[in-house]
């Protein structure tokens, strides 16, 4: 692989004009982890003739059962897309065995402390030395909480993040038959039968996801279970974060309801945490859902220039300093 950084084997495998856009698409291949197969795919979009100037860097990671295309659609539309054309430089992270990043050897046992302790990291330190400056961070759902756990981890840290944005993210609601230890250890042994969740089976996405992630869950919520593994509790590592997050949550959301958004938010610093609740009794058009708060026309209109306003100011606009938002 010829390489586009000192850093480690990078391709830069197309470069494409999309309308008004630019399109880089790099494939990167860390070798930080124990399994030395993992290559993982970035997409970078900037604003045709400004290749020179670009702006702040922001990384998108999206959730579970996605891929890029969540943030950028075909037809050139999305949060990526808009953030481009506002003066961002964006950069789509798709994880392992998601949309361009191929499956690596350990595909069915990925999970999130790999992506957390040496995915996110790598990719960091590759927009780094492309851009030169600290790069901002938005996550929805598994997307936000693999950042939480490398926040709470200490994989990343102020070098490596200038804000965290965190939408429907959280780890705290119960399920509890997994605290019945017969039904956690009955679950863990069908669920090794397979090797992934079919994303399109389930009518949750377009992509599958690794019995791992799954595995790792169920130790998340079992009855002496936490959220961390065997070396550091990211939860408490959460309480030390030193940098800007914004917790996103939508009164419509039942897969990732408001109260557990906040409970996540709440274990940030308060200097340093601020939360948002998406909703029509706090100014909004409506209730957002879990999807509908970054992908809808409502989203675009008003969730969108608030990710702006939050990546530029790493604060929310004091019209939205509501109970609800504090």
């Amino acid at each position: 692989m010829q390489s586009s950084s000192d850093l480690f084997p990078v391709a830069l495998i197309s470069a494409e004009l999309r309308g008004d856009l630019t399109e880089d698409v790099y494939r990167l291949k860390p070798g930080n982890s124990p399994d030395p197969s993992v290559e993982l795919v970035l997409t970078r979009l900037g604003r045709f003739g400004q290749e020179g100037g670009r702006g702040v860097p922001v990384i998108l990671v999206h959730g579970s059962f996605s891929n890029r295309r969540f943030w950028y659609s075909p037809k050139g539309l999305g949060l990526g897309p808009y953030l481009a054309r506002v003066g961002f430089d964006v950069w789509i992270a798709e994880m392992r065995g998601h949309g361009l990043s191929p499956r690596n050897q350990r595909y069915r046992r990925n999970c999130v402390a790999d992506y957390a302790r040496y995915d996110l990291p790598a990719i960091a330190a590759f927009v780094r030395e492309q851009n030169g400056r600290v790069p901002h961070w938005v996550g929805h759902s598994l997307g936000g909480t693999t950042l939480a756990a490398a926040l709470g981890g200490h994989y990343l840290g102020e070098e490596n993040v200038a804000s965290a944005a965190l939408f429907g993210t959280q780890i705290s609601r119960r399920y509890w038959p997994l605290k019945m230890p017969p039904v956690e250890w009955g679950g863990r042994l069908l669920l090794k039968r397979f090797d992934v969740i079919s994303g399109s089976l389930l009518k949750r996405g377009p992509e599958d996801e690794p019995i791992g992630l799954v595995l790792e869950s169920l130790r998340w919520h079992g009855l002496f279970g936490r959220f961390g593994d065997a070396e550091r509790d990211w939860w408490a590592g959460l309480a030390e974060v030193r940098v800007p997050v914004l917790a996103v949550a939508a009164a419509g959301d039942l897969q990732d309801p408001v109260w557990a958004c906040r409970k996540l938010a709440a274990q940030v610093p308060e200097a340093y945490r601020h939360f948002l609740r998406l909703a029509k009794d706090g100014g909004f058009s409506g209730d957002f859902g879990h999807v509908e708060m970054l992908v809808s026309k409502a989203a675009e209109r008003e969730v969108w220039p608030l990710v702006a306003y939050w990546l530029e100011h790493r604060r929310l606009p004091i019209a939205l300093k509501a109970p609800d938002s504090a």
